[in-house]
């Protein structure tokens, strides 16, 4: 397998200081799954023409480790039109040149930081053979597991007092800031979300609720007087494991739970890892704002708003105007999927955030109902259906909301069906298989969702309760599809459940 890498990844591989660690685990993960790793002549011409002309000298002298492509593949007609569409600049260019490769099939896959390669990427219909880096670790680990030699640990709280500073995770933000290790060891009574990796610290996140009376007099503009949420410090390094994630769901409860206007952080923007923490940040409805010294200011409004076109920029908010649909699941894939929705008869420590889909805020639901008509910002209300031999009239319940992402039907075969489902989904490809050849005449579908949230224990609500209210019906049986249900049952639903009724808008 052929995996070409774009220039920014040589340059921060081969540059002679490693300011990004992922692009080091990238290159493990490379090793590992036996993947060569080549580049592309025009990557060669670019690092030729790079301002630190001492830099430039020492990657071309690193290339020979790497598989240089000895030919460039003509330009495909259909890669042109793209081109013709969003290329501006030289480098936007060289690109697309880098993606005709791909597209021509002459290397495997193409990995890139890079938000433009991505956009047309999806327009040519190869995403799928397009990775970021997390991403590619990502699959990488699903496909392999005996690859994976570790065990990874869930998120915690911890103290400052008890995070050691001499963690190289630790290294660019002593580098950034030369105040950082004075600030960090003022703050040891405060508590931090970290993940380890053995005792090594790959995830750190740390917010602070700042009231109206803040003095934001660095920041250009100034801010206006609200409740904000920073994000004062926040890493992840690329795993497989989707922490990033996980991490944005911790930042978004908190900012309910403290009924902040704003959620907003300050970043340099000099490394691929600080980059790359952007694009994901963009992703969730972030907006640069403006600046404050040399950083920049990215900026989230947290009012409740609904964007029914791109919801993971108003998550966690969803509208009693969407179609909401009641979603059947099975007890034996319920907590894999929706980790946060465990049963008292489960024990939390049986789930760990050790699976990059538990972790995901985005995940995959298989579905073979006969109801189909689910679109982009519908809400889905998982049921969870009754164990063999359980009585579903008290086993069976509601446990978790999610929002529509995408519906992806008419697949074509096996093998574009597990490409859309593997990176998120629960199952291992021979479950895939099972479901695919399950009904031949009648192939299953699939839903992208976001997790919003879980109901809280001691208010789910039953199939007798559900029958009592009159959302089902005793004439039904056990839900075995897709079933609508009007937002005056959806409003039944969140009294009876206790739901935090802030993030329902009208």
């Amino acid at each position: 397998m052929k995996a070409l890498l774009d220039t920014n990844i040589i340059i921060h591989r081969e540059s002679t200081r490693i300011i990004n660690q992922d692009i080091g685990i990238l290159f493990n993960w490379l090793d590992k799954a036996k993947y060569t790793k080549c580049i592309h002549p025009i990557t060669l011409e670019e690092i030729k023409k790079y301002s630190n002309h001492s830099t430039a000298e020492t990657i071309l002298v690193k290339l020979e480790s790497y598989e240089m492509l000895k030919t460039t593949a003509p330009m495909d007609p259909a890669v042109e039109v793209v081109s013709k569409k969003y290329d501006v600049t030289n480098n936007d260019r060289a690109d697309t040149i880098l993606l005709n490769e791909v597209y021509s099939e002459r290397v495997d896959i193409l990995i890139s930081e890079d938000k433009k390669i991505h956009v047309k990427a999806g327009e040519l219909g190869i995403s799928d053979k397009v990775f970021l880096i997390s991403s590619f670790i990502e699959k990488i680990r699903a496909e392999n597991p005996e690859l994976v030699d570790y065990e990874v640990l869930s998120i915690r709280k911890e103290y400052f007092g008890n995070i050691s500073l001499d963690d190289s995770f630790f290294d660019t933000f002593k580098e950034d800031y030369p105040e950082f290790e004075s600030w960090f060891k003022k703050k040891s009574q405060n508590i931090a979300y970290v993940a380890y990796n053995d005792s090594l610290l790959y995830a750190f996140l740390y917010l602070k609720v700042e009231g109206q009376d803040e003095n934001y007099y660095q920041i250009n503009p100034v801010f206006q007087p609200k409740k904000r949420l920073k994000i004062g410090t926040f890493k992840v390094l690329s795993n497989g494991y989707r922490i990033s994630e996980r991490f944005m769901k911790i930042i978004f409860d908190n900012a309910l739970i403290n009924q902040v206007e704003e959620i907003y952080f300050t970043i340099f923007d000099k490394t691929m890892g600080q980059q790359m923490l952007v694009n994901m940040m963009e992703e969730w409805g972030f907006y640069r704002f403006g600046q404050k010294g040399n950083e920049l200011v990215f900026v989230r409004n947290f009012l409740p708003t609904i964007d029914l076109s791109y919801p993971k920029k108003t998550f966690p908010y969803f509208s009693r105007k969407s179609n909401i649909f009641i979603v059947p699941i099975y007890p034996e894939y319920h907590t894999e999927l929706l980790p946060d929705s465990y049963l008292k008869t489960e024990s939390a420590s049986d789930f760990k955030d050790d699976e990059p889909h538990r972790n995901a805020l985005s995940k995959v639901y298989i579905c073979r109902s006969i109801e189909r008509n689910v679109k982009k910002g519908d809400i889905l209300i998982f049921y969870r259906t009754a164990a063999p031999g359980k009585s579903a009239f008290h086993t069976s319940v509601i446990t978790t909301i999610g929002i529509v992402e995408e519906k992806i039907d008419g697949i074509h075969n096996y093998e574009e069906f597990v490409l859309k489902c593997r990176k998120r989904s629960i199952f291992t490809n021979i479950e895939l298989k099972e479901y695919w050849d399950y009904k031949p005449r009648y192939r299953p579908f699939i839903i992208k969702f976001l997790y919003v949230c879980s109901f809280t224990l001691g208010n789910r609500i039953n199939r007798q309760r559900l029958l009592d209210l009159g959302i089902i019906k005793g004439t039904e049986g056990e839900l075995r599809g897709l079933k609508q249900i009007s937002s005056v049952q959806l409003n039944t639903i969140i009294k009876e459940a206790k739901l935090n009724e802030s993030i329902v808008v009208n």
